[in-house]
């Protein structure tokens, strides 16, 4: 369980570096939306066009993956909290990662079918 052991410091910079990498790519999201009005934007047609442009699908891929990364360890940093050994570490790491790619997977599924590819 060696290739899982990164030192916390390493960690943390990951999980800073993903924080704000999300919100800058939420903010860029939320200024595609502001284009037109929040109903408009909303409508069916609007929606699966949105799909169908290369950039905005790339920038939601962008957004599930930062997203999915800091959200998924920060949820382990709490977990390691509650009870502190080397096993429960590698235990608990395992188990995120493997939901964080479920979730990841899953969410590139959903954008794919979307978008037609």
């Amino acid at each position: 369980m060696t290739l899982l052991k990164l030192r916390e410091s390493q960690i943390m910079k990951i999980h800073y570096l993903t924080g704000i990498c999300a919100v800058f790519f939420v903010a860029i999201h939320i200024l595609f939306r502001v284009v037109m009005p929040f109903g408009q934007s909303l409508e069916y047609q609007n929606v699966i066009a949105n799909y169908h442009n290369i950039y905005y699908v790339v920038l939601l891929e962008l957004i599930l993956i930062f997203v999915s990364i800091h959200g998924f360890n920060g949820l382990r940093i709490i977990l390691l909290e509650l009870k502190q050994s080397d096993r429960w570490e590698s235990i608990m790491t395992i188990l995120v990662l493997a939901a964080m790619i479920g979730i990841i997977a899953y969410g590139t599924r959903t954008i794919i079918v979307g978008s037609g590819l």
